[in-house]
């Protein structure tokens, strides 16, 4: 059994199993490229930077854009006089049956709630829909607040026949000629949409944005500064490092319509993360901290700590056990000897010469918590740092392999090898 394919903390004494290639690392010359999305069956262990757990999004393949007949059915001219004849007629029966169309949609019902204008929505206009349909999406989603007005405008550029299905990416209370130009246009949401997992770091968030949006990651990495954005977003006041690690929350962005820059890919997340973010009763989770365990964190240490149990833990029902393996090793002064700060320090595999080494990042050397977050926790993290369960543990050591899986709290030491030599044997004999 190869013990670098598990997961434990391991002593130090020379039984450190060194880790496996990892997606994490922070900005440098020679990045790992895209995320990597956790497979049924993946194996992790204690200390060893497990891969994203949210699995990203993708975007969907563009929606046919073949023309459809949407207020009124197509008119087929007849040869000779008699064509001439039936033209009139289609023309005058096509006329009447549009107005009766736009009647009928523009028929009293109820007014749909009002929405605050320039709100972005996605619109999904069915392949074949008629017009009543397309007027009643629009209205139901806030994109048009006056239905008669875009019939209107869609008398006056001709556009019955030419509206497009697909998916749209509009925003509430648009002016109908807009409305009406885009849906002539065809879809705008397909190709401009990303998504970012929890459990990025900084620069795997920028090859995310690099192969979703063209942006160069170089170029996202270099505006990915605290320091250009801290006037505008307090909470970057806490930031260390001039860095934005732990911040870029974890979503998926629509950019439809637009031509994204990296500032404002990034103003986006941090948007996001000022909404997120007053959910959580930091005070509430700290003051309770600094009462069990006699420890006065900030509301950067829990950043910090969250986004180490994002990559330590793999369950939900693991998160505020592993929290209280980390608050009950600060609380004694042990070191957290957590292989993930240092596999986002190395940016992939971490060894046993690793954490021999001097580095702010290696917490077998280093007490306390690293000097940033390493990657960006989601909320079920925060919550599990700010409220740890009540246990005497110092130990885990968590295995999800190829249907095996064992995750093994302990209070001892002695506990904890003995769960190792458990684990690896039942792994040897089922060939893992």
């Amino acid at each position: 059994m190869d013990l670098s394919q598990a997961r434990g903390q391991l002593p130090v004494n020379g039984r450190i199993a060194s880790g496996r290639p990892s997606a994490a690392g922070r900005p440098r010359a020679s990045r790992t490229g895209a995320y990597q999305k956790t497979r049924p069956g993946q194996t992790s262990r204690t200390g060893a930077y497990p891969m994203a757990r949210a699995q990203g999004g993708s975007p969907g393949s563009r929606p046919s854009q073949a023309r459809q007949p949407r207020f009124s059915e197509p008119v087929r001219k007849r040869s000779a006089v008699p064509a001439i004849i039936a033209i009139c007629v289609a023309v005058g029966v096509a006329a009447i049956g549009v107005v009766f169309a736009l009647t009928r949609c523009a028929a009293p019902k109820a007014s749909a709630p009002a929405r605050e204008a320039g709100q972005p929505v996605e619109v999904v206009i069915p392949q074949g829909a008629g017009g009543d349909v397309i007027v009643s999406t629009l209205s139901e989603a806030g994109v048009i607040t006056d239905e008669t007005a875009f019939m209107q405008e869609v008398a006056n550029q001709r556009a019955d026949q030419r509206l497009q299905p697909g998916t749209y990416l509009l925003y509430t209370g648009m002016a109908p000629a807009d409305v009406v130009r885009q849906l002539m246009a065809g879809p705008n949401a397909a190709g401009a949409r990303l998504t970012v997992p929890e459990g990025l770091t900084v620069t795997q968030t920028a090859d995310a944005v690099e192969a979703a949006l063209g942006i160069s990651a170089d170029e996202f990495l270099a505006q990915a500064k605290a320091s250009n954005y801290v006037a505008d977003y307090d909470f970057l006041q806490m930031a260390a490092d001039d860095s934005l690690e732990g911040f870029l929350w974890a979503k998926t962005y629509e950019f439809s319509g637009l031509d994204p820059t990296a500032d404002m890919v990034i103003r986006a997340m941090l948007d996001q993360y000022a909404l997120e973010i007053p959910s959580i009763d930091f005070g509430a989770g700290e003051a309770k901290i600094s009462a069990d365990y006699g420890i006065t964190a900030s509301d950067y240490d829990i950043l910090k700590l969250a986004s180490i149990i994002q990559r330590e833990a793999t369950t939900p029902e693991d998160l505020p056990l592993v929290s209280s393996v980390f608050w009950n090793r600060m609380a004694i002064g042990m070191p957290l000897q957590s292989d993930a700060t240092m596999g986002y320090s190395t940016g992939g595999e971490v060894t046993a010469e690793d954490l021999q080494r001097e580095d702010p990042y290696n917490t077998y050397t280093y007490q306390g918590l690293p000097p940033t977050p390493i990657c960006t926790p989601d909320l079920a993290c925060i919550e599990a740092a700010l409220n740890p369960a009540s246990t005497d543990y110092l130990y885990f050591w968590i295995v999800d392999r190829d249907g095996y899986s064992d995750h093994s709290f302990s209070t001892t030491y002695e506990e904890h090898l003995a769960a190792i030599d458990r684990s690896t044997s039942e792994m040897a004999e089922l060939g893992l």
